[in-house]
């Protein structure tokens, strides 16, 4: 271990490039969630169209409103941390919202739809639950407790989005998914 940690000091050392800290990782990282939830009050209100459940369609809109003040949030660790508030293109989020896409294009109209965007919005929430935690984290030990205390409101109103839509699913949408499929046959 110890060889590997100095070959990298080493390494770093014939690099002109300046060392990257926590502090840049959290700033890249803060870029990436800012371009998420972005993207998902962009793609929010089309799932919340193609549900088919009234339940399900207001809590996507519940979690859009919520998402809005999030990026509110957002813009103000940005101003903690004196940067300005921009986000950067995520692979992560992108797949993540081409397969809500095609759930949305492939069910419509069938009994799967609503637990299919159900899916697709959770992998939504442990995707951002992933990212808060983290920046919670770094903020704590960067000597944030401002930055903290924003990241971890928005961290648990993405773990209660998520509970609330597996309590969705699992006493209604797929229950319903599942009756009207068996009714079918």
């Amino acid at each position: 271990m110890a060889k590997r940690a100095k070959k990298r000091k080493s390494a770093a050392r014939r690099t002109s490039r300046p060392q990257k800290k926590l502090s840049d990782l959290f700033h890249e990282t803060l870029k990436d969630i800012y371009f998420t939830e972005n993207k998902i009050i962009k793609t929010l209100p089309k799932m919340a169209k193609a549900a088919q459940s009234k339940e399900l369609a207001a809590a996507f809109n519940k979690h859009l409103r919520e998402t809005q003040a999030q990026v509110k949030r957002l813009d103000r660790v940005f101003r903690i941390i004196g940067k300005p508030a921009r986000g950067k293109p995520c692979e992560a989020i992108n797949g993540i919202a081409d397969e809500g896409a095609e759930i949305m294009k492939e069910f419509r109209g069938m009994p799967a739809l609503d637990a299919g965007l159900v899916a697709a919005a959770q992998a939504v929430e442990h995707y951002e639950i992933s990212r808060y935690g983290t920046l919670r984290t770094w903020a704590e030990q960067l000597g944030m407790s401002d930055a903290a205390s924003l990241l971890q409101e928005t961290l648990d109103e993405e773990e209660a989005t998520d509970k609330a839509l597996t309590e969705l699913a699992t006493s209604v949408i797929n229950l319903e998914a599942e009756q009207e499929q068996a009714e079918a046959a």
